[in-house]
C-alpha cells in the first residue's frame, strides 16, 4: 500500500484536495469533521493507494463533495468556519512526501472582497459540468477525414 499523490489548494469557504490517481477503481472516501479518510486501486500498475489527513481545520462532511474523473478524484471540503485561511491541509506541521500544493488554482483570497458567488457552488456548477465517472459521449468515433484542419493542404515538393 502507498499513499497517491495529492495537491490541495484554499478558498474562502472550501479547501479543495485532488488526488492523482489514473483509473482509479474501489474508491473509498470517507468525509468526517476533524479528517478525510482515501483509499483505491489505480494507476498503471494497479497498485492500492491510502491517506488518512487530519485536517488544520474542522470541515462540515455532509456538505463536502468528491468527483472521480480518469485521471485523479477531486475533493471539495466544506469549511467549518468560512472565511478562515488555512495555511496548510494538515493539522500537524510536518512535511508529507506525498501533499504538494497547487500553485495554479491558489489564490489570495484575503484581500478579495468581492465575489459574485461562492466557490463552493462554483465547484457545485463545475461537477455538473465536468466529464467523468459515467459521462461518456454517446456516437461513434469521429472519421478522420472529417477532422482535418483547414490548414492541412498538400505541401509542394521540395526541389
Amino acid at each position: 500500500m502507498q499513499a497517491a499523490s495529492a495537491k490541495w489548494y484554499d478558498r474562502r469557504d472550501a479547501v479543495f484536495v485532488e488526488f492523482c490517481v489514473e483509473d482509479s477503481k474501489d474508491l473509498q472516501l470517507k468525509f468526517e469533521p476533524s479528517q478525510i479518510n482515501f483509499s483505491c486501486l489505480g494507476g498503471t500498475d494497479n497498485a492500492k493507494h491510502q491517506n488518512e489527513i487530519k485536517l488544520f481545520e474542522a470541515i462540515e462532511p455532509n456538505d463536502s463533495k468528491h468527483k472521480r474523473t480518469d485521471r485523479s478524484v477531486l475533493c471539495c471540503l466544506r469549511k467549518s468556519q468560512a472565511g478562515k485561511s488555512w495555511p496548510r491541509l494538515t493539522k500537524d506541521k510536518a512535511k508529507l512526501t506525498w501533499l504538494s500544493v497547487d500553485f495554479n488554482n491558489w489564490k489570495d483570497w484575503e484581500d478579495d472582497s468581492d465575489e459574485e458567488f461562492s466557490n463552493y457552488d462554483r465547484f457545485s456548477e463545475m461537477m455538473g459540468n465536468m466529464g467523468g465517472e459515467d459521462d461518456l459521449p454517446d456516437g461513434e468515433p469521429a472519421d478522420d477525414e472529417d477532422t482535418a484542419d483547414s490548414d492541412d493542404e498538400k505541401m509542394p515538393d521540395l526541389e
